[in-house]
């Protein structure tokens, strides 16, 4: 039997997401210059785990080693020409992780080349092309969507939802990135606004819509209220951080507790939220807490 819609169920109930990969990947020896994605053919048992373990933690679905699995990224590795190879096993190693009953939301992540539209430097097109391969490969891993997250470009964001809805079967979620300005309000890098985002990625045929990164839950509620406010309808997925990072003997913290962000999981189902899960510092533990929350 066929799975629901993710953006149908989340209509209907509170739905959990996963939390952080990176931290995962590094306490299982990722090293720095290493690429993340490579770990989905050379060491896939890893990358199971890691899937798995937000599974057993409650997560009703899970997204893939895939961020920054697009050409452009890959490059970086000399990779750019396995981009659907690794982009493929990532959706397929989280799909054994998910089992039947769990949505996989396959993770696509910005080029880093975004700035470059603006001066012309490379061409929108050639940013659907890239998109266009990890999705057809993610569909092909079994994924039931992809998750476009950490945007802050309008036209990045909207070519990589095009590039999923025209070429796949798959529902487009897109998140955004968002920084508090001097003024109190929230703007991504490029300048967009909460309200702005969700209106460009919903003309673009983005089935959910949401924020993930950049801030923990409380400054997630002020940015999921003002999306709502806007919008009733549309479902609202947050990958909150664990809290804003804190400088511990020179490395990033991120200090919210499981309890911490449990104990601000309802306020954010209240503003508008329709799928709650983690992004930097999260662990199964917050997801955990955060579902035994929000029952």
């Amino acid at each position: 039997m066929p799975r629901e819609k993710i953006s149908q169920a989340a209509r209907k109930r509170t739905l959990i997401s996963d939390g952080a990969w990176g931290t995962f990947l590094q306490k299982k020896g990722l090293k720095p210059g290493e690429c993340p994605e490579l770990w989905c053919a050379d060491r896939p048992a890893d990358v199971v785990d890691i899937a798995r373990s937000y599974i057993v933690a409650g997560a009703d679905m899970i997204e893939s080693n895939s961020f920054g699995g697009s050409s452009f990224k890959l490059e970086h590795y000399g990779l750019a020409d396995r981009a659907a190879e690794l982009s493929e096993a990532a959706a397929r190693l989280s799909r054994e992780a998910a089992g039947e009953d769990n949505w996989v939301i396959a993770s696509l992540g910005p080029t880093g080349v975004a700035h470059l539209l603006i001066v012309e430097e490379v061409e929108e097109d050639e940013l659907y092309q890239a998109f266009k391969t990890q999705a057809i490969a993610f569909e092909k891993g079994g994924a039931d969507a992809v998750c476009i997250e950490t945007m802050t470009s309008a036209e990045e964001a909207c070519a990589a939802i095009r590039a999923v809805k025209e070429n796949t079967g798959l529902e487009a979620i897109a998140t955004f990135t968002f920084d508090r300005t001097q003024k109190g309000d929230y703007r991504t890098m490029m300048g967009l606004s909460p309200v702005a985002a969700l209106q460009k990625a919903k003309e673009a045929g983005a089935d959910i819509v949401g924020a993930n990164c950049g801030n923990g839950i409380e400054r997630m509620i002020e940015i999921v209220k003002e999306m709502r406010a806007h919008d009733a309808d549309i479902p609202i997925l947050v990958h909150a951080n664990a809290g804003l990072p804190v400088q511990v003997n020179g490395e990033d913290t991120f200090p919210e507790t499981p309890a911490d962000m449990a104990g601000m999981a309802p306020a954010l189902v209240a503003a508008g939220a329709n799928i709650i899960g983690g992004c930097c510092g999260t662990t199964p533990g917050h997801i955990s807490a955060m579902k035994e929350a929000t029952k």
